[in-house]
């Protein structure tokens, strides 16, 4: 069945429209509690980023499930790798994070967690949204939910990620500049890494409701970059709005992604990850230093729940986006930026090693993504004219490399990315290929 509601990470929107409205919130907090109690559960934790509208959706969220008979745990702002977390460690029976990830304070989502710290699987997103399109009832008073704060889940989460920092040698000496995004992880990443030893420079950490992933994080690292050079730091790490996503640069501003991430991790760990899976947008040329390496890679749809199924599939442990979500599920069970970024530090200071002399190996094909704003629903694949057009810049690009043309899983858009050794000719071909998507959808 297709779903009606869920994109590829929860639900999001424009707040205000379609299911991020507080009425319609407040039923889907209903519809999951509804659910939850249907399978004999009945304890939520729910966590939230910084933007503005998380207020208003978390008391509609409490509500709602407060009406069908499910125990509310408020954790306040908090990063959404951790309530996975948390709700292990409280043995709640779901988690729910009010998030847009990486977008900007006019948008907000929610994402949920089952009680293993994983995003719940399609068939129970379906019972959800079947639950949501059904008519709301209460229970009876006796058989009400209730609700409280927890106090110390910010200092729960960083003794956590502490704890996953493996190199025998803590970060003393090493000067490093955290980018908060104005997001989820303001109050937590700066503790980590000072508590473990580092001179810690932050920005993006004065979030004030509408400043969440505008002009900082890791989808804009601009003022990272500056702010490296400028301190003469070691290297940078930015995270998004919600801190499942981290980006890193070196110390002369230069930008490190998901994919040179992932290699720094199974470059030093290869006997351990016996196998590491990316997505159709991961490099060619991390591709080709893994096979150079000897170690197996595999190739998931876009979405860090497409790496995590065929990660499960191949019984590996670790996996990436380059957009910087990573998962090392050996110490996390979903994408979280700061464990990822630790797991990077622990390989820099074992291996007595810098994070520019990775750049410096790294030679990743020129690649260009351009999202382009569409107004119609029309699939790809119905389009002859864009199936011709395709066809044609492959027949370019010939074995030296490759398109992909998709649309996204949250926003009226269609990705255009084309990757290639001849950065002039990956250009052209983009340029075909957005006029062709401009003139169809």
């Amino acid at each position: 069945m297709t779903k009606r509601y869920f994109g590829t990470d929860g639900i999001r929107d424009h707040v205000g429209s379609g299911v991020i409205r507080p009425d319609n919130v407040l039923k889907l907090g209903w519809a999951t509690g509804k659910v939850l109690k249907a399978h004999g559960e009945s304890k939520v934790l729910i966590g939230k980023d910084t933007r503005i509208s998380g207020y208003m959706f978390e008391s509609a969220l409490e509500a709602g499930l407060i009406s069908a008979g499910i125990d509310v745990f408020l954790l306040g702002p908090m990063p959404t790798p951790a309530v996975a977390y948390l709700t292990q460690t409280f043995h709640a029976d779901a988690g729910i994070v009010i998030s847009a990830s990486h977008n900007p304070h006019y948008d907000n989502g929610i994402k949920f967690f089952g009680a293993k710290g994983q995003k719940l699987n399609d068939l129970v997103e379906l019972e959800i949204e079947a639950a949501y399109d059904s008519e709301m009832q209460t229970v009876a008073s006796e058989a009400l939910g209730k609700a409280r704060r927890i106090d110390d889940a910010a200092g729960r989460y960083i003794e956590f990620c502490k704890s996953t920092y493996f190199a025998s040698e803590k970060l003393d000496g090493m000067h490093i500049v955290l980018d908060c995004a104005n997001g989820a992880t303001y109050h937590i990443a700066p503790h980590v890494f000072e508590e473990l030893g580092a001179q810690v420079t932050v920005i993006g950490n004065q979030p004030d409701g509408l400043n969440i992933n505008q002009g900082c994080g890791a989808t804009d690292l601009s003022a990272l970059k500056q702010t490296v050079i400028q301190h003469n730091a070691d290297l940078g790490i930015a995270f998004d709005g919600d801190g499942d996503r981290v980006m890193m640069v070196d110390r002369f501003g230069r930008a490190v992604d998901g994919d040179l991430m992932l290699f720094v991790m199974a470059d030093h760990y290869a006997a351990k990850y016996s196998g590491i899976v990316g997505t159709v947008m991961s490099n060619l040329g991390l591709e080709n230093l893994l096979k150079e390496k000897g170690i197996p890679f595999k190739r998931a749809k876009v979405g860090d729940r497409h790496v995590l199924e065929l990660l499960n599939q191949e019984g590996w442990l670790l996996g990436a986006e380059p957009s910087g979500h990573i998962l090392c599920l050996d110490k996390q069970t979903t994408g979280d930026g700061i464990v990822s970024a630790l797991q990077v530090l622990s390989v820099l200071k074992t291996t007595g090693t810098v994070l520019e002399n990775y750049v410096d190996a790294y030679k990743p094909y020129p690649q260009i993504l351009q999202n382009v704003k569409v107004s119609g629903d029309k699939s790809i694949e119905a389009s002859e004219v864009l199936k011709a057009e395709i066809e044609a810049v492959e027949s370019l690009l010939g074995t030296r490399g490759r398109t992909l043309i998709r649309a996204s899983g949250t926003e009226p858009i269609i990705r255009v990315m084309v990757e290639g050794e001849d950065a002039t000719l990956v250009q052209r071909c983009v340029d075909r290929l957005v006029k062709v998507v401009e003139t169809e959808f």
